[in-house]
């Protein structure tokens, strides 16, 4: 690493909407600890970090991410793209490390298989992935059928992952399960109310659609919906809880990578397609869902269940899938201000609010 006395100047830091966010970042000790760990193992490589070329820092409340540009005799294809990246997850996501070192090791044509993890400080080394997913429908205009296959992909990974749900929650990954979501629910909007309890004034008054009150009255729906989608019997797995085209890369045609797992949940599978299906209902209308949907349950026939179960799973799961997105937004770095944990409160009881409506997502 650059010998830069944990001095981050040099940097390009991208904050985002959050100027003010507190992580270890901010620590110089943290800084050569986390740059030195990093340093070492691209050594064992055979890399170390250009001096030519300015490391990337992009700094959230719930996460650090560095692009680091690499060189040296062993620039392999792992490297072709000339740099790595480091990520630091908060105590609550750290359970991505392992998670994305016991998935190349599962599933590894479907995930990056990473340089190097610290499983207990929640730290992860990873190669370049390509293009994201993103960026090739942006360069190259496409139907909404460029989703198809990828939602495939995804689902099929999905479907071999089932054995190994105790595992996952072994590796730390928080269980979700179908039968466990009312009190997930109950966990989080307890969550939501202890911000509001602990904020100062003026934060401390919640909108009408963040009052803990109106969410917790919302709890009788969703047993039933808990219900009569565990008796369909499809069995829980990994659900990354925010599949969105920035989180799969696409570096060639027909091959995609999923990444960033700090979302993720073990839970009933059909969660996931919530957002995937809100971001191409965005792009390119409802009329475009009936497809992928059938692209995306197309790996789960064949265990015993009709095309109406196997489509009506995918509707509960498609309500209930806002209850993992509620119950990531607490996962930020100690020490977070008032404003950064009131703004995930208020993210987390928008998504519980969902459960309100009389219309399924798809």
């Amino acid at each position: 690493m650059h010998d830069d006395g944990g001095d981050d100047t040099s940097a390009v830091m991208d904050r985002g909407q959050h100027q003010d966010a507190k992580t270890p970042w901010d620590q110089s000790t943290w800084r050569n600890e986390v740059l030195g760990w990093a340093a070492r193992e691209l050594a064992a490589r055979g890399l170390r970090e250009s001096g030519t070329a300015r490391r990337g820092v992009r700094l959230r409340p719930w996460s650090i991410l560095v692009r680091i540009p690499v060189e040296g005799a062993d620039t392999t294809a792992a490297t072709a793209s000339a740099a790595v990246w480091l990520k630091a997850n908060p105590p609550a996501g750290a359970f991505e490390a392992p998670l994305t070192a016991a998935l190349a090791r599962w599933v590894p044509e479907y995930v990056l298989e990473p340089l190097a993890v610290d499983a207990d400080r929640g730290w992860s080394l990873l190669p370049d992935g390509g293009e994201l997913f993103w960026q090739v429908l942006d360069r190259t205009p496409t139907a909404a059928r460029a989703w198809e296959e990828p939602l495939r992909q995804y689902a099929t990974m999905q479907r071999t992952l089932v054995p190994y749900t105790k595992d996952l929650e072994q590796l730390g990954v928080p269980s979700a399960r179908t039968t466990a979501l009312p009190q997930v629910f109950d966990e989080t909007v307890e969550f939501i109310g202890s911000v509001l309890e602990k904020t100062v004034p003026p934060l401390r008054q919640p909108a009408p659609d963040v009052d803990p009150t109106t969410l917790h009255a919302l709890r009788p729906r969703l047993l039933n919906w808990c219900e009569e989608l565990a008796d369909l019997g499809i069995p829980d797995s990994l659900d990354h809880s925010d599949l969105h085209d920035g989180q799969l890369f696409n570096p060639e045609p027909g091959r995609f990578t999923f990444f960033d797992w700090g979302d993720a949940a073990v839970s009933h599978p059909f969660c996931s397609f919530l957002v995937p299906a809100g971001r191409v209902t965005e792009r390119y209308g409802p009329e475009a869902l009936p497809r992928l949907r059938d692209a995306y349950l197309e790996p789960w026939t064949g265990t015993g269940r009709t095309g109406k179960e196997l489509r009506r799973a995918l509707t509960l799961a498609g309500r209930l899938g806002v209850i993992g997105r509620a119950a990531s937004w607490g996962r930020h770095f100690p020490g977070a201000s008032d404003e950064t944990w009131v703004a995930g409160a208020t993210h987390s009881a928008r998504w519980l609010r969902q459960l309100a409506s009389d219309e399924p997502p798809f």
